[in-house]
């Protein structure tokens, strides 16, 4: 086996082997860093891969170390940076529904009670194209990150549509759900598009030929969300019906369900590497899950209402729930000991997500505003201000060196 080439990856941290078999084959491994902090030494870092990582070598070690030190700078990059608004964009006559960037942080797109998703270039603030064709409300958008070629909008009027993001030419259209589409997302590598509707089932679609693949039913109520594992091989979907179940893929068989939430559920997901599942439900808790077995590892019971969302850090060992008692809470994945409670919203908190390297927190409230919070301490850093309703949607871009929101007053705000 010969090593041909070293990747990095920033998010979560990691180094990427490529490399040749005896018989000509290509094929890649990657060592996870996921405990990486800039005060690590990378020469002790280098011995500790190289003694798990056979591809090593000691021609190669100075290579590695130079990952290692690009990756530790990487971590800190964005963790004190003060955000100033840039760009203020009104987008529709009628209320926006949802909206997504894209990964580069160059263009976005909104969904609207107007029928249509427009899309919207970040630096001008110029509108590229308006995507229409839908008969009814545009309540799912989102792009096929990291390729972010294409848009995929998910409509009221039960359908999905596929939309080059380059041209705005209308690729596919999606059929075959029997109430409105209210989530759609594109598996990792983009093959897959997964849906959630109103009426009580999933599907998945292959993206190339817009065949469906499978439906997957057994929820007794409206599916809310659906979400793909990296490999693509498990599907995982959260219902009003308070239950979260997971699916494979091939043969859209469940696989197991989750059941012990008391109310609806509000938000389910894997973490990064899809051995452990969070979820958040209007019952006030928060519960983390094994994969392999189905069994809870942890009930989160600090909130005093209803829990609205449930996010992971890259590398899918912290989890952070957020609430309508104008709260965010933070816990170790890991351990599940609480590690921070961030208190400052004056109203309920919609919306919670790490930046891409894990040092920071943003969060969106009906408040009017975004906060942003050190993650290692919940120490509030700084307030997004401006709009003039409800925000109801925030991102990063993958550089973390921008952030995007969006409000119920119509309009989105762009922080540099």
């Amino acid at each position: 086996m010969k090593l041909k080439k070293l990747k990095l990856r920033y998010f979560p941290p990691g180094i990427i082997f490529e490399y040749e078999t005896s018989l000509g084959e290509a094929g890649q491994r990657s060592v996870d860093l996921f405990d990486l902090t800039p005060e690590h030494n990378p020469d002790d870092l280098v011995e500790f891969i190289a003694g798990k990582e056979p591809l090593i070598t000691a021609s190669t070690k100075h290579q590695v170390k130079h990952l290692i030190v690009i990756l530790q700078k990487r971590l800190t990059l964005n963790a004190s940076k003060r955000y100033t608004l840039k760009q203020v964009q009104k987008t529709h006559l009628l209320p926006l529904t949802n909206m997504a960037l894209n990964k580069a942080g160059t263009k976005f797109a909104t969904g609207s009670y107007d029928r249509t998703c427009k899309v919207w270039d970040i630096d001008s603030g110029e509108m590229l194209f308006t995507l229409e064709g839908h008969r009814n409300v545009v309540y799912a958008v989102s792009f096929n990150n990291p390729y972010s070629d294409k848009i995929i909008t998910g409509s009221f009027d039960k359908t999905c549509k596929l939309w080059s993001a380059d041209t705005g030419d209308l690729l596919s259209v999606f059929e075959g759900h029997e109430g409105e589409v209210v989530h759609a997302c594109f598996s990792p590598l983009s093959a897959m598009l997964g849906t959630a509707s109103m009426d009580h089932t999933a599907k998945i679609f292959d993206v190339e030929t817009a065949q469906e693949l499978a439906c997957l039913k057994g929820h007794n109520a409206e599916v809310i969300t659906v979400s793909f594992e990296q490999q693509s091989q498990v599907v995982l979907t959260g219902s009003f019906d308070h239950s979260v179940k997971l699916w494979d893929v091939r043969s859209g068989r469940q696989i197991r369900s989750f059941d012990e939430h008391q109310n609806e559920i509000s938000a389910a997901l894997f973490n990064y590497d899809g051995k452990l599942v969070g979820t958040g439900s209007m019952d006030q808790t928060a519960k983390l899950w094994d994969f392999a077995s189905g069994k809870c590892i942890a009930t989160f019971e600090g909130h005093e209402d209803e829990v609205l969302d449930v996010s992971f850090d890259c590398s899918g060992r912290r989890m952070v729930t957020s609430s309508v008692d104008n709260t965010v809470r933070l816990y170790d994945a890991l351990t599940t000991k609480c590690l921070a409670v961030m208190t400052g919203h004056a109203g309920e908190v919609g919306k919670v997500v790490f930046n891409p390297e894990g040092t920071r927190l943003l969060t969106a409230s009906n408040d009017k505003t975004a906060m942003l919070w050190d993650a290692s301490t919940g120490a509030c850093q700084q307030i997004l201000e401006g709009h003039a309703d409800d925000v109801f949607y925030i991102s990063f871009n993958y550089d973390g060196n921008m952030i995007l929101t969006g409000s119920k007053d119509n309009s989105c705000r762009v922080w540099k």
